[in-house]
């Protein structure tokens, strides 16, 4: 359980509130300002860093204004949930590609319960920005788009985004021991998805920006810009200007066999 200092230096970090009770209103608010503050980013593993699940990432995504994947934005948020009163379980899922659903355990969401069940999620890159209701099967609006829950035909729940798969849920739940096999073939296959480049992006209100090696990518109601930047210290500023975070090097230019799979970022 996170102490005092540490949820409201956690509220600091998102620019959010703490809610007056454990209610969908207070839900919503910190998932928005939680995707609207913190990056999906995978530089850790390329600056040979640890990617740590338990409470340690709150270093990174509090102290060092940092992001991440799955396996630390939503285990950070799970902390911060129940540290406010909020009921939260762990849940795994399976990721959509173009080549087929991926294996199980690949990706980590959260299960929200109020008087009904919640999927709470910031760690995907094109997950809704406000909780999803988890037995609602109808078209569900969220500013990044309208997303749907169906019933898998193998079991599990799709999450879909303007009719496209993203990622296959199991309901029941689990706990973040359970990921760390997953978690040693992401830092260690020459197939991880999180090996093939390194990438930063944040959601804005109207858009997106993403910096994918030195490509400086902004989405936004004017339209989509792209920028090659020319230079290291171009791309270290970048991540200042854009993301709210000092690196004092660069990530290491992916040196692995198979860059082909990439992680599909919206």
């Amino acid at each position: 359980m996170l102490e005092e200092p540490q949820v409201e230096a956690y509220l600091k970090r998102i620019g959010a509130t703490a809610p007056t009770r454990p209610g969908l209103e207070g839900l919503r608010h910190l998932q928005e300002r939680h995707v609207l503050s913190v990056p999906f980013e995978n530089l850790d593993y390329h600056l040979d860093r640890a990617i740590h699940m338990d409470e340690e990432v709150l270093t990174k995504v509090v102290d060092e204004h940092r992001g991440g994947g799955c396996y630390e934005l939503n285990p950070a948020l799970y902390f911060l949930l129940t540290a406010l009163g909020y009921r939260v379980s762990i849940l795994p899922g399976r990721v959509h590609r173009p080549d087929g659903i991926g294996p199980a355990m690949c990706h980590l969401a959260l299960r929200v319960e109020l008087e009904e069940a919640w999927l709470v999620d910031v760690g995907f890159g094109r997950n809704s920005r406000r909780p999803l209701r988890l037995a609602d099967r109808a078209d569900q609006s969220d500013p990044h788009g309208t997303y749907r829950l169906i019933e898998a035909p193998e079991g599990g729940i799709d999450v879909l985004l303007n009719g496209r798969p993203l990622y296959r849920i199991d309901d029941r739940p689990c706990t973040l021991d359970d990921f760390r096999p997953t978690l040693w073939w992401y830092r260690t296959c020459p197939d991880s998805p999180f090996l093939q480049d390194a990438f930063c992006a944040l959601r804005t209100e109207d858009g997106r920006v993403t910096l994918r090696g030195t490509t400086l990518t902004t989405i936004g109601s004017q339209g989509r810009t792209e920028e090659e930047l020319p230079d290291e210290s171009a791309v270290l500023s970048a991540y200042k200007e854009h993301f709210g975070f000092e690196l004092d090097r660069l990530p290491n230019d992916p040196t692995v066999a198979g860059r082909t799979a990439g992680v599909q970022i919206g």
